[in-house]
Parts: structure tokens; C-alpha cells; sequence
């Protein structure tokens, strides 16, 4: 039984093991990234934020957490030297209240300067949640768009915890107290409970993207139900406004900000580089332990 605990643990073990092995050259390679990179463009980060009249925010990778973004959002809303923000999404979607959050601070900044959304990789369910108050959506040609759906995943672990000798013990008051546990199958009282809640929050989710982008609610079946689309396929539906590179996106931000010498801001090389490894290597670690609620 030992053996088979330390088996059904060793992806966590294995992570941890990594980090406690390589967490000095981690660090090691950082120091040396900074004064390679870092102390070089400290002075020229500090001229050009100075100057920029542009910014471009990045969401990358699966939302469990809007933190970051919704504080670059909130910068650039700040910043009166910002005339325009670039929104460039690539990311499948994900927890749903952090992608409402950003679509509402999205709209927010809109009312105070111009936005445009660009899809360089993956604009999907949460992530064109997040775009959709954007002036314009520009999506690359290899782009995939849409899945405007929602989803609530849990395992169920019972035979497992039979085989290991394991049994809960629960104390509750509310019938649907345990709606979504992961030690046995889920209850027809319960599955409908949970059903009632996704198809709430999907009914809101197809009159925020209807409103936003000047669609029926009444043809979401057309546009949402999880469809999947190619940029080009999105564009005839009415999820995005343009087929186009990340040039073209730049172009029309330029236009309708009415800068005449476009000064991008610039982020930190340093922080650029830590912000991205570490939101990537967390979020495909705990997107797969994450259950709930998802918009995916």
C-alpha cells in the first residue's frame, strides 16, 4: 500500500523534487539574466515609459489568477502619457469569475482610451470573455476563437480510496452541501443543482458577449454553444472584427489613438522573462489539479 501511495504521489513529488534540486541554478541564471539584460535597460525603461504613448498588456496562458493583468490595466488607465492599449490574448480561458474581472476592467479602460484585442494564439471561452468590450478584435489567421461555453469538472476518486482503505466522514446541514465531491458519483439532485448553476452562468455569459458585439442572444446557438472557429469562420459570425497580423492591429491602435510618433512602453527583459516563466510553469501545473467552475 506504501508503494502505491508514494505511485499516486509522485507527479507532486517530482515537481517538488525539481524545485528543491535546480531552485539555486534558477535563481543563479536570474541574477546573471539581470545584470546581463537588466542593468542595461533599467535607464532606457525609465526614457521610454517616460515617452511611450502606447502599451501592450499580454494574457498568457490558462486564468486562474487576473492579479497581474488587471494591475497592468489598471497602470495603463492611470497613465495619461498612454493614449492606446494593446490587449494581446493567448489563452484558452479559464476560472470564470477572474475573466469576468477582466472584462469589465477592459470596459472600464475603453471608456478612457482606446483598446484593440488581438488573438495571437488562442482566444477562447474566458480569454474572449475578456476581449470582447475591446474597440476592435483582430485575431491572427491561425488563430482559434470562440468555446464560448461553461464547464464544471470534478473526479470521482471512490474506487480509488476503496482500493487504498480510505473513507470520509461528514458532517453537514444543506441538502447540496456536497454537490461536486470528488468521493463518490454525483446524485441526480445534485447534478441538476450543479447544471443550474452552469447554465446561469453560460444564459450571462451570452448576453455580455451578445451586448458587447451587437449580436442576437437569440442566435447564440450560432455564435456560442462552444464552438469552436478558424479566425476566418469567427469574423462571419461576428466574434471578431478583422483577420490580420499583430502589424495590423498596431496600425489601427495608432489610428484611432491619434498619436503621431508612436512610443511603445517597454517592459523590463527581466520581468518580462519571470512573469512569463512563472505564469506558465504554475498555470499547467494547477490547471490540471483545479476543479469548479470553468469558462473553457
Amino acid at each position: 500500500m506504501f508503494k502505491f501511495i508514494a505511485w499516486l504521489f509522485s507527479p507532486i513529488v517530482a515537481v517538488l523534487d525539481f524545485i528543491t534540486k535546480y531552485f539555486k541554478t534558477i535563481v543563479f541564471l536570474s541574477i546573471v539574466f539581470y545584470f546581463t539584460y537588466g542593468s542595461n535597460q533599467d535607464a532606457m525603461n525609465s526614457n521610454s515609459a517616460a515617452f511611450a504613448n502606447l502599451q501592450k498588456i499580454e494574457l498568457f496562458g490558462p486564468i486562474l489568477s487576473a492579479e497581474k493583468v488587471l494591475e497592468d490595466i489598471e497602470k495603463a488607465k492611470n497613465n495619461e502619457n498612454i493614449k492606446g492599449v494593446l490587449f494581446i490574448v493567448n489563452s484558452p480561458g479559464g476560472a470564470v469569475s477572474p475573466s469576468v474581472e477582466l472584462m469589465y476592467a477592459i470596459k472600464e479602460l475603453r471608456e478612457l482610451k482606446p483598446v484593440v484585442a488581438y488573438a495571437s494564439g488562442t482566444m477562447a471561452s474566458g480569454s474572449y470573455y475578456a476581449s470582447i468590450y475591446a474597440n476592435k478584435i483582430f485575431a491572427n489567421p491561425g488563430s482559434m476563437i470562440g468555446s464560448i461555453g461553461v464547464i464544471f469538472q470534478g473526479a470521482n476518486v471512490e474506487e480509488l480510496m476503496q482500493k487504498i482503505g480510505i473513507k470520509t466522514q461528514t458532517v453537514k446541514v444543506g441538502s447540496y452541501k456536497e454537490a461536486g465531491t470528488p468521493t463518490r458519483a454525483w446524485n441526480t439532485y445534485e447534478k441538476a443543482e450543479l447544471e443550474k448553476v452552469i447554465n446561469d452562468t453560460y444564459d450571462i455569459f451570452v448576453e455580455d458577449v451578445s451586448r458587447a458585439r451587437g449580436l442576437k442572444k437569440s442566435d447564440h446557438k450560432v455564435y456560442a454553444d462552444a464552438h469552436i472557429f478558424t479566425s476566418r469562420q469567427a469574423k462571419k459570425v461576428g466574434l471578431i472584427d478583422e483577420v490580420g497580423n499583430i502589424t495590423a492591429a498596431q496600425k489601427y491602435l495608432i489610428s484611432l489613438s491619434k498619436v503621431s510618433e508612436p512610443v511603445w512602453h517597454k517592459q523590463d527583459k527581466f520581468d518580462a522573462f519571470m512573469d512569463k516563466l512563472i505564469s506558465e510553469v504554475i498555470s499547467n501545473f494547477a490547471i490540471s489539479l483545479q476543479g469548479g467552475l470553468k469558462a473553457y
